[in-house]
């Protein structure tokens, strides 16, 4: 298994938080869901943070059963699209980067 993240670091333009979280939800991640071989899309809006931690307002993140599905999707029409609108919707509310880590995660159980 391999989750790529997104990590929106930066801050929200003031007063636009709730017009951001609403256009990512409505507008982008219908796009997110629909990447080829994805098992599983989250977009987590961070509500707190720890006193000196730097901004991160969204977290999306993806999950694909291996690199070889990964790729065909960073390869997709689909990520053109999404990337297109995320471009846009930043260029109205977001001052920041957005960089990309991609994880082997291991999953603990009870």
């Amino acid at each position: 298994m391999i989750v790529r993240y997104a990590l929106f670091e930066g801050k929200i333009k003031d007063g636009m938080t709730e017009a951001f979280r609403k256009e990512i939800m409505e507008d982008l991640y219908p796009i997110w869901l629909e990447f080829p071989g994805a098992l599983e899309v989250y977009c987590s809006f961070v509500d707190e943070r720890d006193p000196g931690a730097i901004e991160i307002p969204l977290i999306q993140s993806v999950k694909y059963p291996d690199r070889q599905t990964l790729d065909a999707a960073l390869e997709s029409d689909v990520r053109a699209r999404a990337k297109a609108l995320t471009g846009e919707i930043c260029a109205k509310y977001f001052e920041g980067t957005i960089h990309h880590h991609i994880t082997e995660p291991t999953v603990w159980t009870k």
